[in-house]
């Protein structure tokens, strides 16, 4: 099992570029924008990677994340994060960007857009990994900030192909974005959002009824409420699940505690994904190798996962079948040789 996981092509859907950012590459771009950080030590850093809650950890990130200041900073982030794909045979990835996080301090929404996306193209050009942009407002700033982050991405919608929501969940509901989501829509913009990772099953209804959205980010919560369940199931509503982070921010105590192999059993679209790979302890095949472990499961169960996430990717119907006929071939070589 741990040989043809290591090999399975794989789509990741829900992984935060400045989640990416490892120990290592935080401190050579501190050194390079002669930034202090409060660290003595690559290793003191990656000891400051235990969390109690989501708020624990976003703190962290956003500490990270000031050490990003020019477009060679966001393409070394976005290439390094490119690498592990390779490393991890994604065949396609879908990327949360922050802009918020960087406007907010002065970066110009420009110089984020311009190191990831040239990194994204060379990523297309000399690794073969198809990528596709989506723009995450922060939700516990306020709905005005988000029209403003929506206003600059308008010109750069042939980079981005949707916007999502993530950051805190408590205290912010889908309704209070929901304004921005509607005028998102109308700029043709496709819609995700985080829900039912720390936040209530009801924040995953919300998601889909007030913001149309297309995936739901995470979505563990929903079984909280088994009618949902059942509609997930019956809509084939994309969950884009990240085991991993879910242990490390207590969602789910242990591995063993994790729905996301009985949701998979009970119809439901499921996909696996790394998060914020850099500090919750693991990139795709980390994540892939972490649940195959903890449950009984089957090769044909875990290769459900990437055939789930091709379903769910925003790519044209034709990349898609592309995608889909590596697959098959790599479970047709795995699982069928030819005696």
């Amino acid at each position: 099992m741990e040989s043809f996981i290591r090999t399975l092509p794989k789509v990741e859907l829900h992984v935060h570029i400045e989640g990416t950012l490892e120990p290592e590459l935080m401190f050579e771009l501190a050194q390079r924008n002669q930034i202090t950080l409060p660290y003595a030590t690559v290793e003191e850093a990656r000891a400051a990677y235990q969390f109690e809650d989501l708020q624990s950890f976003l703190d962290m990130y956003y500490l990270g994340a000031g050490v990003l200041q020019s477009e060679q900073d966001f393409y070394d982030l976005t290439w390094a994060y490119l690498l592990r794909c390779q490393h991890d045979h994604v065949m396609h990835t879908e990327i949360f960007f922050d802009p918020q996080t960087h406007t907010e301090r002065g970066i110009a929404f420009q110089t984020v857009m311009a190191g990831i996306t040239r990194a994204l193209a060379d990523g297309e050009q000399q690794l073969d990994i198809s990528s596709r942009l989506i723009l995450c407002f922060l939700r516990h700033l306020s709905e005005a900030a988000a029209f403003e982050t929506l206003a600059q991405a308008m010109s750069y919608q042939e980079y981005i192909i949707g916007v999502g929501l993530d950051s805190s969940e408590l205290g912010h509901p889908p309704e209070k974005f929901r304004r921005v989501f509607e005028k998102a829509h109308d700029a043709g913009f496709l819609t995700v959002a985080h829900a039912g990772e720390e936040g209530p099953a009801s924040h995953i209804r919300d998601a889909l009824s007030m913001l149309r959205v297309s995936r739901i980010d995470h979505g563990v919560q929903c079984t909280q409420d088994p009618e949902l369940v059942r509609t997930l199931a019956e809509t084939q509503t994309p969950l884009t699940v990240c085991p991993l982070s879910n242990v490390k921010l207590r969602v789910f105590d242990e591995m063993a505690d994790h729905n996301l192999v009985g949701l998979l059993r009970q119809g439901l679209c499921v996909t696996i994904n790394s998060d914020d790979p850099a500090y919750f302890g693991g990139y795709m095949t980390d994540n892939f190798l972490a649940v195959a472990e903890s449950f009984d499961v089957t090769k044909e169960e875990m290769a459900a996962f990437t055939a789930n996430a091709i379903r769910a990717s925003f790519l044209p119907d034709e990349e898609k079948a592309t995608l889909q006929q590596r697959l098959d071939h790599y479970l047709q070589v795995q699982l069928h040789p030819i005696l």
